[in-house]
């Protein structure tokens, strides 16, 4: 039995670990251990106001410069509003396409007007003609 007991202590401490550098070595890194914290960096705010470009497309007229009333007047509610700072994006569906209309304000303060317009078919996403997406959900 004794035998046995020392032939297992060199395994036994084949399972401990020893510092390389002896005791005064600093501790090593873990994988896994969190990161050094990162520096975050805010973004540059503009100075004033900057004037949105305006799409000049034919087709469009009907819908670019008009208000948020006037294009739900044009095409009914609106499927999604989405606000962010000053601008808005309305989004509006039918069955032909789906037509997002992007509205900026024209001057510092101003009211929301259509200044962009995308247009998609519903089915798969692929691009459509705007101007035949919006006579398309004219009501």
């Amino acid at each position: 039995m004794r035998k046995s007991v020392l032939f297992l202590l060199p395994l036994l401490g084949a399972c401990t670990t020893v510092p390389a550098s002896g005791p005064s070595a600093p501790p090593v890194s873990r994988p896994g251990a969190s990161p050094p914290p990162q520096e975050v960096r805010v973004a540059p705010s503009t100075q004033g106001f900057r004037a949105p470009r305006v799409m000049n497309v034919p087709g469009l007229e009907g819908v670019i410069g008009r208000n948020e009333t006037a294009l739900a007047n044009l095409f009914g509610p609106p499927r999604l509003s989405v606000t962010e700072g000053d601008a808005k994006k309305l989004q509006f569906t039918g069955e032909a396409c789906v037509l997002d209309v992007y509205l900026y304000p024209l001057e510092p303060r101003g009211e929301p007007s259509a200044t962009y317009v995308d247009a998609r078919r519903a089915s798969d996403g692929l691009d459509v003609d705007r101007a035949d997406c919006v006579a398309a959900l004219k009501r």
